[in-house]
């Protein structure tokens, strides 16, 4: 396993699994840049998009994609993200075909906002096989338990 850290975000990886952490994005305004987070079990290709348009496409039933996506300062504490911190667990439960950025075969997702450290926050999680999504949930909760946001 390996730790990952930068932009505030610390992670440690499970085996197997790589992952970026950068100013991947601007506010369409342009006056913010947010810091986009992307963690897969498979090579997460070098153009993807900030919910993992790309690298999803590319996904084995067997595989499981996060984007860390923040909102920034300003929205931390609103509606949206009135949840402290991200989810400590997901399980199989959570999962949704309807809740997928782009609509795959086989695919599910949870998509959760929350506030961390003052950030607003929006985690997304998408595996590669909604019925085998039980298998991959080990690794996504391993990730979940080490995740810090400052």
């Amino acid at each position: 396993m390996s730790v990952l850290a930068a932009e505030g975000i610390t992670v440690t990886l499970p085996p197997g699994w790589e992952g970026a952490i950068g100013h991947e994005s601007t506010l369409e305004d342009g006056s913010v840049r947010n810091v986009i987070a992307h963690f897969a079990s498979f090579p997460l290709p070098a153009r993807r998009g900030d919910f993992g348009g790309g690298a999803v496409d590319l996904m084995g039933p067997g595989d499981a994609f996060i984007a860390l996506f923040d909102y920034g300062r300003p929205s931390a504490g609103m509606a949206l993200f009135a949840a402290d911190g991200p989810p400590a667990v997901i399980d199989a439960g959570h999962f949704d075909r309807s809740v997928l950025q782009k609509q795959l075969p086989l695919q599910s997702a949870v998509q959760r906002f929350f506030t961390a450290s003052g950030r607003a926050m929006c985690l997304y999680v998408v595996v590669g096989s909604h019925i085998d999504r039980a298998e991959v949930l080990p690794a996504i909760n391993s990730f979940l338990a080490s995740l810090t946001i400052q």
